[in-house]
């Protein structure tokens, strides 16, 4: 059984490097002329991350293969019916506890932001102990003026208003990332991380209508459990050719 465990784990590594279905995206760092240089430098700054060799598998680059990405289609109707059941439950469920959706400025919800951070000491591994007892920094970012770039924030209130969990974007071209997203512990059982990540999905799809790709992360190295909640939101399992126009 060990020895059929290993050739299995090895035949689902041989299957995500090799057979994963092939996706291009473009950052379209011509759109940052005339934003902030701020945008242009992250941009070429996340290219050169995503194409970097990986350490451990020099033969291949960090994001460019088994990346965990849910390809944007027209409408949220569609978005919506390609996550899986559990998944859409979860929304409604959030919903009719009367939690609700909003694009935020980071820099006003600090203190509601450190409770979700010292909510739980477990976040698939442990936290940090600066990430639990530091308050969070304001944000220096400068503001972006077009749809083509820029790192937008996310979050999901209860019923009195108050931030429950929250989401950092990066959003290139053809491109968003969720970079990190937190649930309060105590809320989590009521779906609010389910409503923020679908929420943020139909937010592109109804304001940024050049993006393709909405990434979480990758499929090489993650835990049985999180590969399952990327499927469970249609993150599925890409190669990609990444280019900066």
């Amino acid at each position: 059984m060990e020895w059929q465990g290993k050739i299995n784990k090895i035949a689902e590594i041989y299957k995500l490097l090799f057979q994963s279905p092939k996706l291009s995206l473009s950052l379209m760092l011509e759109k940052t002329q005339g934003n902030d240089p701020f945008y242009k430098k992250i941009t070429v700054n996340f290219y050169k991350l995503v194409t970097k060799r990986r350490r451990k598998i020099p033969l291949f680059r960090q994001m460019t293969r088994a990346v965990g990405v849910c390809v944007l289609p027209d409408s949220y109707a569609v978005y919506i019916k390609s996550i899986e059941s559990s998944g859409h439950r979860n929304v409604k469920k959030a919903l009719k506890n009367g939690y609700t959706f909003k694009t935020i400025n980071y820099n006003e919800h600090l203190d509601d932001i450190w409770d979700i951070r010292r909510s739980t000491r477990t976040r698939q591994g442990d936290v940090a102990d600066s990430f639990i007892n530091n308050r969070p920094k304001e944000n220096a970012d400068p503001k972006s003026n077009t749809v083509y770039h820029g790192y937008p924030y996310f979050g999901v209130f209860d019923p009195e208003n108050k931030l429950v969990a929250y989401a950092g974007c990066f959003l290139a071209g053809e491109v968003i990332e969720m970079s990190h997203f937190y649930g309060h512990a105590e809320h989590q059982k009521n779906g609010v991380v389910p409503l923020l990540i679908t929420s943020i999905a139909n937010h592109t799809i109804e304001n940024h209508p050049q993006i393709k790709a909405f990434i979480y992360g990758g499929y090489i190295g993650a835990s049985p459990t999180l590969k399952r909640f990327k499927k469970k939101f249609n993150f599925m399992p890409y190669h990609i050719k990444w280019s900066l126009n």
